[in-house]
């Protein structure tokens, strides 16, 4: 593990539980600085007081709900007012539905939350952004992304389908966003199937995971910390990662072409210049 520049300011969004939550407690005892960014108040303030019960220090707080578009806006602002300089973003904030959802921005759920949300953030924090590391999921082969119509799970929904669509797209977004934005490292990585909150409402998910070798968020979250503490030359900007190791995507989640239809039909779904 690389000890970079000494004390950093981390933004790790969906660190109310799960692997936000771990990889926030082990950047603290790290010594950086972390912004936990979350839905629930309540689990928020949990969370916070779990980070500073391992590493002395209460971090910042900041409530967005990612199913809403206006409030990852909002969210945007109040972060480019508190911080002149975001060392590392983990867009980490995730969802799945077991039935089809359309948010109150009319985009089917998963899409959004996994993807639009961190889409637009992070185009909205780019100019201060040092680092980018992308939770995405070995799930993305299940998915069957159309930047067409990233609307389109919602016509013959499949839990897994959805999910692994946004996978996808979470993949592709990191590797357009190296290509667009060279001075930004940025990465994506597959934490393995964690035992989380994630899929607690779900029978289907409870019953289908029995079988799975589950590990513990914070081993989940061990190459998340990885990629936020390596020195950007050992690594493959825009690559995709799982157990510290670069690997190998499904084909489509390779795709230059459709990695940049992904990112002009994202801007247009949230309102951005392209």
């Amino acid at each position: 593990m690389e000890d970079l520049t000494g004390r950093r300011l981390v933004v790790v969004t969906g660190a109310s539980s799960g692997i936000g939550l771990a990889a926030a407690v082990n950047l603290a005892c790290r010594g950086d600085q972390v912004v936990l960014v979350g839905r629930d108040p309540a689990r928020l303030q949990a969370a916070a007081a779990r980070v500073r019960e391992n590493a002395g220090e209460r971090p910042e707080l900041f409530r967005a709900d990612f199913a809403v578009l206006d409030d990852v806006r909002r969210l945007a602002e109040q972060l480019r007012a508190a911080y002149d300089r975001i060392d590392v973003l983990a867009n980490n904030a995730g969802a799945i539905a077991l039935q089809p959802l359309t948010t109150v921005d009319g985009f089917e759920l998963s899409i959004q939350a996994n993807h639009l949300a961190p889409f637009l953030l992070t185009n909205l924090l780019a100019d201060r952004v040092g680092r980018i590391v992308v939770t995405a999921s070995g799930a993305h082969r299940s998915g069957a992304l159309d930047p067409d119509d990233l609307n389109k799970p919602l016509r013959r929904y499949r839990p897994l389908v959805a999910y692994g669509t946004s996978k996808q797209a979470n993949i592709l977004f990191a590797s357009e966003a190296a290509r667009r934005w060279p001075a930004i490292p940025t990465h994506s990585f597959h934490p393995g199937v964690v035992r989380t909150r994630f899929a607690n409402d779900s029978r289907l998910a409870a019953l289908g995971m029995r079988f799975l070798p589950f590990r513990s968020p914070e081993k989940g979250a061990e190459t998340l910390v990885w990629l936020a503490n390596q020195d950007p030359s050992r690594l493959v900007d825009g690559g995709y990662y799982a157990d510290r190791r670069l690997r190998w995507t499904y084909r489509k989640a390779r795709d230059p072409q459709l990695a940049a239809r992904l990112w002009a039909a994202s801007a247009k779904a949230v309102g951005i210049d392209g």
